[in-house]
């Protein structure tokens, strides 16, 4: 891996995205950047009111734009949300500009670790553990298909996850 090449972190919410990229860029010495927290600095608004004000549609083109901006950035590791790897141009960007690191969480793992969080639009309304059964049976192969790397997170912590990113992307730039 060249030493300016980009880490995006894709999979679903609750996969550990934010916090596995704040810890695998201060390891590696890179900026860090996390697609939402770009969203709301730019709008200055939560995500949860751009959905209630654009809905879904709205906020993806956002999102689209943001990916586009940060993934033209170099040595920095990027958490996009959940739904970034949606729009064919976004997978499309990640895959040609950086290095993708697929964050696979079960359904139930993701239910865990989202339960207490009201910040989740798309888990506002209705039965979470449908809502999330429905993105992954929809996002998974859109993450596989550009993911250079899988990584399981289930019942794992931060640094275990970021150990194993560590040793796979060392196994890449060996080869």
């Amino acid at each position: 891996m060249a030493a300016n090449t980009s880490i995006f972190l894709i999979g679903p919410m609750g996969a550990g995205k934010s916090a596995v990229g704040r810890k695998l860029a201060s390891m590696l010495d890179f900026e860090f950047a996390d697609s939402d927290e770009e969203i709301e600095a730019r709008t200055g608004v939560d995500i949860p009111f751009i959905f209630d004000k654009e809905g879904e549609d709205g906020f993806r083109a956002r999102e689209a734009k943001v990916i586009d901006d940060l993934t033209r950035l170099n040595s920095r590791v990027l958490a996009t949300g959940g739904g970034s790897a949606m729009e064919p141009e976004s997978r499309a960007q990640m895959a040609a500009r950086g290095l993708v690191v697929y964050l696979h969480a079960s359904v139930e793992q993701q239910l865990e670790r989202t339960r207490k969080g009201r910040e989740r639009p798309l888990l506002r309304d209705g039965k979470p553990l449908q809502v999330l059964e429905k993105l992954m049976a929809i996002r998974d192969p859109q993450y596989r298909e550009i993911a250079d790397i899988i990584i399981e997170t289930d019942g794992r912590q931060v640094s275990s996850v970021v150990r194993e990113i560590e040793k796979k992307l060392t196994e890449l730039s060996d080869a």
